[in-house]
């Protein structure tokens, strides 16, 4: 036998699985070393047995008995979501429909007689005014089937070799979100805002290179459809020599939303109608937005194709929904119904505070007013009330008795003070 190989202190070194000392050897715990030769050796057995593994069978994340029907994920909307009855039933079908598709692909994969029939992944479009509820709706999809949910903003994406993110970025976005469990995100909601900004601005074919509007509808239709996409870790541009995560987008449910304005013309135009709402002196506000939405629902492939969308996009999408502005009672619900209400959330400030806080009819009617005006629906709304109650809140936690604040309309005004009177004492909660 070969003498053991002595390190620089004078200690005699083997490997402690086939006793030689000649080549490299590799230290490990104290005492413990491995040559170059038993390495190769084990790596070789190693491939072999991952090679004999059978193939992974898709994972169904929905039990049977645990995928929401269509009706209970409409009533878990409703919760959040105030008014869009028919684009709750419409994405609350989608859904359902996309992970029992799931469930199916799992089944057949574990079968011994598969059908040989491919259900086709049903993405989804909301179309809609800004604040009238597209990414609340998406959020709550993922928040009801417990699924990752990740969003991106299709402004900020660019074609390959251009400044700006990659579509790729997007499912980073959705390993973030499960804490780099690739499996799990495969599995997940991706919601894309502002769509309708990627559209082409002419329907002639440009020599000048198209950075943000075709060339990433060509990037994100494989997306779209399944295929399985080479992630940079640490995101940003890709490079050759960068290691990528892949992931299989095939069971990813795409949503996409955009506002798309002066599409309601296009369509306008297609129908042979004359749309006059916006600007007539003779029309009121409301019966205008009502026009357009009524024109919105009747949106075919052919008007976003001319709007911008190329046609291979839109067939990615084959769902899709058309969201109406909130009129000013939807506003007021908005206000009170969610479990998320913006009233409730203030209320409860003022109760830990010993204290209650009340809004008049008067005062929702006249917020909901001013949040039509600002036309940006349900994000107006909180702005306001934030502005309204900054003074409130500065010197609520200095008063020392309890007492309840009532906000009229002239108050959200600012024409006048909230009306303050003393109540009982409350149990102040913890601080």
């Amino acid at each position: 036998m070969a003498g053991k190989k002595k390190s620089s202190d004078g200690e005699s070194r083997s490997c402690t699985f086939c006793g030689r000392s000649r080549g490299s050897l590799f230290a490990g715990p104290p005492g413990v070393y491995i040559c170059d030769e038993c390495v190769e050796l084990y790596n070789e057995v190693l491939s072999r047995d991952l090679q004999k593994q059978p193939a992974a069978v898709p994972q169904d994340p929905f039990p049977r008995e645990k995928l929401p029907t269509p009706q209970e994920i409409k009533a878990r909307l409703d919760e959040y979501v105030i008014a869009q009855e028919r684009p709750k039933k419409l994405i609350s079908v989608a859904v359902y429909n996309h992970y029992k598709r799931l469930a199916f692909q799992a089944s057949e994969a574990s079968s011994d007689d598969p059908s040989g029939v491919e259900l086709e992944k049903s993405n989804i479009l909301l179309i809609g005014p800004t604040g009238s509820g597209k990414t609340l709706i998406a959020r709550t999809l993922a928040r009801i089937l417990d699924v990752p949910f990740a969003i991106g903003d299709a402004t900020t994406l660019t074609e390959a070799g251009y400044v700006g993110e990659d579509v790729e970025n997007l499912l980073l976005k959705l390993l973030h979100a499960t804490d780099w469990d690739i499996a799990r995100a495969q599995q997940g909601i991706i919601y894309i805002d502002e769509i309708d900004k990627i559209g082409r601005t002419t329907q002639n074919v440009s020599i000048t290179r198209d950075v943000s509007g075709e060339g990433v509808q060509q990037a994100l239709l494989k997306m779209l459809e399944g295929t399985v996409s080479n992630v940079p870790p640490q995101g940003g541009r890709k490079h050759p020599e960068q290691q990528y995560i892949p992931i299989d987008t095939t069971n990813i449910l795409f949503i996409c939303g955009g506002t798309f304005v002066g599409l309601e013309e296009i369509v306008a135009r297609r129908a042979g109608s004359s749309f006059i709402g916006f600007g007539h002196p003779g029309r009121a506000e409301q019966g205008a937005e009502d026009e357009k939405s009524a024109l919105l629902e009747q949106v075919e492939a052919q008007d976003l194709v001319e709007y911008g969308l190329i046609p291979e996009f839109i067939g990615r999408l084959p769902v899709s929904g058309v969201l109406k502005p909130l009129s000013e009672d939807d506003l007021v619900r908005i206000m009170l119904e969610p479990k998320n209400a913006i009233v409730k959330q203030y209320q409860k400030i003022f109760e830990m505070e010993n204290c209650e806080l009340k809004f008049t009819d008067g005062a929702l009617h006249e917020l909901a007013k001013i949040a039509i005006k600002k036309a940006t629906g349900v994000r107006a709304v909180r702005s306001i009330i934030e502005d309204v109650m900054i003074d409130i809140l500065y010197d609520l936690p200095s008063t020392t008795t309890p007492r309840r604040f009532t906000l009229n309309e002239k108050v959200i005004r600012k024409e006048a003070a909230p009306k303050i009177d003393p109540i009982k004492s409350k149990k102040k909660a913890a601080g």
